[in-house]
């Protein structure tokens, strides 16, 4: 996601520090412990869409936008053991437009609806794979772009971003399901595409089946005050 240069430590950007140190450390040896990854909490179940299901834009965002990327699907065992069921194909959808008013907004601009299906793939292979995302409206291409994930395309090993993620005791409570999508690195923001009410996001990765359809909704209701009351 990061193109790298020859400036000092002390002029890179936070992004770039963290993309050095998972370059540098991100792949220890089997059986130690690497750098920590960046990563973000998408929120509870309850903004999880299933396949050709809306991602509903908030009446309060500034933008929604594809995020193409494989997920990891973990249940967590009556023993607090994690354990991968399999993996699938997943849309995070952010908020990008938001995002880009500051860096520091990128945590709440990650709380957004968000897809995964239609397969869960047990025991896939995750080396290399490449893929392709497009993007429609009505009958005309938008936007599409061939694209690839995998160990082998990331900064960090699979199990390196497991550990960091189920390493806090609060991540392995019994009975918890979790789903973590594992980076993207292809954005149609970043090539200036905006997505409209009405749009198609296809995502399709070799050896996960079907491909993963979403349209985008916008919230028709504006954005209202949310007032706290006073416990009585």
């Amino acid at each position: 996601m990061h193109s790298d240069n020859a400036r000092s430590d002390e002029n890179l950007t936070d992004s770039m520090k963290m993309f050095r140190w998972g370059r540098d450390g991100g792949r220890p040896p089997a059986g130690e412990i690497g750098v920590s990854p960046e990563w973000f909490f998408k929120g509870t179940g309850a903004g999880l869409r299933a396949h050709d299901e809306a991602l509903e834009i908030p009446e309060y965002a500034e933008d929604g936008g594809e995020e193409a990327e494989i997920a990891g699907v973990y249940l967590i065992s009556a023993a607090g053991q994690p354990v991968r069921i399999g993996m699938t194909q997943g849309n995070e959808f952010s908020d990008h437009g938001f995002e880009k008013r500051n860096y520091l907004y990128l945590a709440s601009s990650k709380l957004r609806a968000c897809a995964i299906g239609p397969e869960l793939v047990i025991d896939p292979e995750f080396h290399s794979v490449p893929g392709q995302v497009s993007i429609t409206r009505g009958q005309h291409s938008v936007w599409s772009k061939q694209i690839r994930t995998g160990e082998a395309e990331m900064c960090h090993t699979l199990q390196n971003i497991e550990h960091h993620h189920f390493k806090f005791a609060g991540h392995r409570r019994p009975g918890d399901i979790h789903v973590h999508f594992l980076g993207a690195d292809c954005l149609s923001f970043g090539e200036g595409v905006r997505l409209s009410p009405g749009d198609l996001v296809q995502i399709h990765f070799e050896g996960f089946g079907r491909p993963l359809r979403s349209s985008v909704s916008r919230a028709d209701t504006p954005s209202q005050l949310v007032s706290v009351t006073p416990l009585e």
